[in-house]
């Protein structure tokens, strides 16, 4: 029997619904709406997009979007200089800056990510990728949760699929998607309860040993290692969920990390690329904007 599909983009429409009558009450209160501010460096047509998605759903909730469109030219001094003239802003609750930033070959100046996302004000870090905001989620008491893996927590929650107890492997290492979702998988507790936390989180990669059989011994697989279709039927347990984060392009279409008609045959759940986990990155994207005007309003 065919895996259940689970659908990101029906959950992320409930969760955007929920923060656009959440924004609505806060702004009836007599705060001024939550405003997302994006700077976007040089011309990455994948970036412009994802910028333009972010636009629009912005709009659908009622926050108000600013966006910062810098030539591939620009220096990181002049992209810390832009990053602190939205931090003193008062009016701007969060900031993003697109990743990835133009390399070199594409025209850019070398620019230091890593010291670009330090210089963001911690309480306008609404990715949650600044060091403060992960050392918070470490010791279990974050202020922002980075988007993919709280959309992640946010989808085995409403589609009740409890990850205590359970023996989770995520496979792939960074920090945007893999380490922040094997630590909040291992926390007591969750934004959902702790029925998507307490799990026993194996952290695999590329140089784990017998990556096949690591990956067979999962209740629940979290594929996010940006290699298309690497996670191959023959390594997925019958009756495991498979949670695909990765969006490849090959050729004319987009597969996921997960080689999906083979998972679907074996696995009990799985989410569809695209269609699944990417709708919601922008959803928590969405509400970390609002609990930053919160944050902000209340004088945090």
């Amino acid at each position: 029997m065919p895996a259940t599909r689970l659908d990101g983009k029906k959950i992320a429409a409930e969760i955007r619904s929920e923060v656009a009558a959440d924004v609505e009450s806060f702004v009836a209160a007599g705060n001024a709406p939550p405003q997302l501010a994006a700077i976007l460096v040089g011309e990455d047509p994948a970036s412009q997009v994802y910028v333009r998605n972010k636009e629009r759903a912005c709009e659908k909730a009622g926050i108000a979007s600013r966006l910062d469109r810098l030539p591939a030219s620009t220096t990181q001094a002049e992209l810390l200089a832009k990053v602190a003239e939205l931090n003193a802003d008062p009016a701007v609750s969060g900031i993003l800056v697109q990743l990835p930033l133009p390399s070199p070959e594409a025209g850019g100046t070398g620019i230091d990510e890593r010291a670009v996302l330090d210089a963001i004000d911690p309480i306008k870090d609404v990715d949650a990728f600044s060091p403060v905001n992960v050392g918070l989620l470490m010791q279990g008491r974050p202020r922002f949760l980075p988007c993919t893996p709280h959309g992640i927590v946010q989808l085995l929650s409403r589609t009740n699929i409890s990850t205590s107890g359970k023996h989770v492997v995520v496979v792939g290492r960074s920090d945007i998607v893999g380490k922040p979702m094997a630590m909040m998988l291992a926390q007591k507790d969750s934004t959902c309860g702790p029925e998507t936390a307490n799990a026993t989180v194996t952290l695999a990669h590329s140089r784990t040993q017998d990556l096949a059989e690591v990956c067979r011994s999962a209740d629940i697989l979290i594929a996010a290692v940006g290699r298309p279709e690497m996670i191959r039927g023959e390594m997925i347990r019958e009756g495991a969920v498979v949670i695909d984060v990765g969006i490849n392009r090959v050729d004319d279409r987009l597969v996921g990390d997960v080689a999906f008609a083979e998972a679907e045959n074996v696995a009990s759940a799985i989410t569809p690329v695209p269609g699944g986990v990417g709708p919601l990155t922008i959803a928590m994207l969405l509400h970390n904007t609002l609990m930053a005007a919160k944050m902000q309003a209340a004088g945090n």
